[in-house]
């Protein structure tokens, strides 16, 4: 029995959770397709499961001033999110949500996550690696709309806007392919951040992969006990 229930807790530590947000495209080339449809989503992305998530604080265009009206969908048989937000002129559009935090039992932690999205309109691609100014932010390093499978994909992670060195950046691919893996390992990879706060990771199928720079920090309470937060800056990006 006891090595049964090891078992279940072994598997449950497998699955990394992801707060997903994926667009339609991070592309607009024609004004007949230039309306975004974005779901927001607290998911495993490999294994295409979900989880439940409770109304966020918003999706947001570029600074938390600009908060976009949300609808409430349902994905993975689970509570998540979705906006839509029209093109109308050139530009580089930079989309996030900030959540609320969930209390995951099995971790003993609070997990919140902020993932980020970066689109670009009617070919102006000026702007991609600029920060939005978010407390736990991923900079791309390589142009993030115009990556093939195989490409190497490299990002910087900013803490208060300075460079976090040694942190570990969880990756996963938004396996809508059918795809399994080797071993529960292989599931989530993991790479880490150099003293500048770069990481680099080779993208090796096509889709959405999802980045996650993970750094403990602060505590929230839970039923009259503390809990330390485990922060998430995220990026979306999309290999072709």
């Amino acid at each position: 029995m006891k090595n049964f229930l090891l078992l279940i807790l072994f598997a449950i530590f497998a699955k990394a959770h992801f707060l997903t947000l994926i667009p339609n495209t991070d592309n607009i080339s024609d004004k007949k397709n230039s309306k975004l449809n974005i779901e927001a989503m607290f998911i495993h992305p490999f294994e295409q499961s979900g989880m439940h998530m409770e109304k966020p604080e918003g999706i947001f265009l570029n600074s938390k001033n600009n908060a976009l009206e949300l609808k409430e969908i349902k994905r993975f048989d689970n509570l998540a999110w979705s906006t839509t937000y029209n093109i109308k002129r050139p530009g580089i559009y930079k989309f996030f949500t900030i959540p609320k935090p969930y209390f995951e039992p099995s971790e003993g932690k609070f997990i919140s996550h902020v993932p980020k999205i970066i689109v670009s309109a009617f070919g102006l691609e000026e702007g991609w690696d600029e920060p939005i100014g978010l407390k736990y932010e991923i900079i791309p390093m390589v142009k993030p709309f115009a990556l093939y499978a195989g490409n190497l994909f490299q990002g910087k992670v900013l803490h208060n806007g300075k460079a976090a060195s040694n942190v570990e950046v969880e990756v996963e691919l938004y396996n809508e392919f059918g795809l399994k893996a080797p071993s529960d390992a292989h599931i989530t990879q993991v790479v880490k951040t150099d003293e500048n706060g770069v990481f680099s990771f080779s993208m090796n199928h096509k889709g959405w992969w999802g980045f996650a720079a993970l750094i403990e920090e602060g505590e929230k309470e839970y039923q009259g006990k503390k809990y330390p937060i485990e922060n998430g800056a995220l990026i979306w990006v999309k290999a072709y």
